[in-house]
C-alpha cells in the first residue's frame, strides 16, 4: 500500500512539474539576442486584458497573442519600447501595464494598499480598545470555574 501511495505521489509530481513546459509564444525567436531579450522584457511588463492577472507572455487568450504579434512587429520595425508602449497605452490605457505610472488617474490604484493597511489597523486598534474599557463580569468567570 505505501509503495502505490509513493507511485501516485511521484506521478503527481512529473505532472505538477511538467505543466509550465507548456509553450505559449510559439514565434521563432529574433536572431539578435538583443532583440529576443528586448521582446521577452516588453511582453512580462504588459498586461493582458482579457485574463487580467496575467502578462501578455503568459497569457494564452487570443488578445494576448494579437498583442505579442503586434509588439514582435513593432520591435521588427525599429520602434523604441517606450513608442511601443505610448502605442499600446494609447489604445488600451493605463491598464495594459503592469507598472503604470503615477499620475492624478493611478493615485488611488498605487494609495490603495497603503489605505487598506491603514483601515485594518483602524479596526483592530478600535476593537481592541473598545474590548479593553468592556468590565470583567466576575460572576460568569467563577461559575464556570
Amino acid at each position: 500500500m505505501r509503495r502505490l501511495s509513493t507511485l501516485v505521489a511521484l506521478v503527481g509530481l512529473v505532472f505538477a512539474l511538467s505543466l509550465p513546459a507548456g509553450a505559449i509564444d510559439t514565434q521563432a525567436a529574433f536572431p539578435d539576442p538583443a532583440l529576443q531579450s528586448r521582446y521577452e522584457h516588453l511582453t512580462n511588463e504588459l498586461r493582458c486584458l482579457v485574463c487580467q492577472n496575467q502578462t501578455i507572455a503568459d497569457s494564452n487568450a487570443s488578445l494576448a497573442g494579437d498583442l505579442r504579434r503586434e509588439v514582435r512587429e513593432m520591435i521588427a520595425r525599429g520602434d523604441s519600447d517606450e513608442q511601443i508602449k505610448s502605442f499600446l497605452t494609447a489604445r488600451y490605457g493605463d491598464f495594459v501595464l503592469y507598472d503604470p505610472p503615477l499620475s492624478a488617474r493611478t493615485l488611488l490604484l498605487w494609495a490603495a494598499p497603503g489605505l487598506l493597511v491603514l483601515l485594518t489597523v483602524g479596526v483592530v486598534v478600535r476593537t481592541v480598545m473598545r474590548r479593553s474599557q468592556q468590565p470583567i463580569d466576575d460572576d460568569e468567570s467563577e461559575e464556570s470555574a
